[in-house]
């Protein structure tokens, strides 16, 4: 689930509910006042700004979630360019400190050119992922050493950098997503979670195996957990579903037309090879495996995860079960409606995955 407009009222909903991890959409910003015993290491709260102007005194990211919430993780999405490591490093363990060490950092390499440029990032994008590469190692360092270090690279230098605030477990988990070479290689190699977009089992089966023998090349012992995400249309039947499918993509169909949202009908071709690859898996017909539907992707130029599972509550559970039979550690699942959407997969589709799981592994 994505907080949005109202996110007291969402997280509340969403414990009841019993997701797992909540994506915050949100910028860093410092504080300098929190508790006595951040106060030499600029602790910072995540306040939300992106969706939403929120006043900085009352509505914390950083405070809402691990104030009413026990077990939802928060997942900060960051993008390298707008952030300096030491900084990020320093306001996510305050954050993991704050939620008892329920933080995952999910960073975006970002995957056009002209988008990174409207905030002053010129580099290409084999230099975005190798400035990637290098934040991570800084905020690994950083959370896992006690003692003050140098750091001189390509992309960040400083001096006799040291945290006293450290990640609560001493560390937080990073997740890499991506479908390049580059991003292969660096989430193979780095990262703790690997996120994909829904692609037919086969093509995600593929990819498995590739992040795998990154994993492997660069001696890991471990490997990361593969993180797919998709966009269910669900109702009580099959026919109720396909129903408000077709509704949502005349909804969106008419928004990109007008100029609406993301997408705009005269949008040039997407420069990232995850949109590139669900453009031209669209071609290949409308509906691929079980209930995987490509239309939404085309309607919206394949910006960002699009990919839907459309059927009913049964067919959607088969649907990620599927998945998780694949090697999907972790589901993403959020809807066109965000909140009626979060109940009804709250209601419906969390318990019945469960259900499933917990009966295949307990015989």
């Amino acid at each position: 689930m994505t907080l949005t407009l109202r996110p007291t009222w969402q997280l509340q909903n969403s414990s009841a509910l019993r997701f797992p991890m909540l994506r915050m959409s949100c910028n860093l910003y410092p504080e300098q006042e929190l508790t006595q015993r951040f106060w030499n290491n600029m602790p910072a709260l995540w306040t939300t700004m992106a969706t939403t102007t929120l006043s900085s005194r009352t509505d914390r990211l950083g405070l809402i979630p691990s104030h009413l919430t026990k077990n939802i993780k928060i997942i900060i999405a960051l993008r390298p360019n707008t952030l300096y490591p030491t900084v990020a490093a320093k306001a996510l363990a305050t954050l993991d400190q704050l939620s008892g060490g329920r933080v995952v950092v999910h960073f975006i390499a970002g995957g056009s050119d002209a988008e990174q440029a409207k905030e002053g990032d010129f580099l290409t994008k084999d230099q975005r992922y190798g400035r990637l590469e290098e934040y991570i190692r800084i905020l690994r360092r950083t959370w896992q050493s006690r003692e003050p270090f140098d750091w001189e690279g390509t992309y960040f230098t400083f001096k006799n950098f040291h945290s006293d605030v450290v990640p609560a477990n001493k560390n937080i988990p990073v997740s890499v997503g991506g479908s390049s070479d580059e991003a292969y290689r660096i989430g193979g190699s780095l990262a703790d979670i690997f996120g994909l977009w829904g692609e037919p089992l086969k093509e995600t089966k593929e990819q498995i195996n590739r992040i795998y023998a990154e994993a492997e090349k660069a001696g890991r012992t471990d490997r990361p957990r593969i993180w797919v995400t998709f966009r269910p249309i669900t109702a009580e039947t099959d026919d109720l579903a396909w129903a408000k499918a077709h509704r949502t993509l005349d909804a969106l169909t008419h928004n990109t037309a007008n100029g609406v949202g993301k997408s705009s009908a005269n949008a040039p071709a997407p420069q990232n090879v995850g949109s590139q690859r669900l453009l031209d898996i669209a071609k290949r017909g409308e509906v691929q495996d079980r209930a995987l539907w490509y239309p939404t992707v085309t309607a919206t130029n394949a910006r960002g995860a699009s990919t839907a599972l459309v059927g009913s509550y049964q067919t959607v559970t088969d649907s990620i079960l599927d998945y998780v039979e694949l090697g999907a550690d972790l589901i993403s699942i959020r809807g066109y409606d965000n909140f009626n959407d979060a109940v009804e997969y709250g209601t419906h589709i969390l318990p019945a995955v469960r259900k499933e799981i917990a009966n295949k592994y307990s015989s």
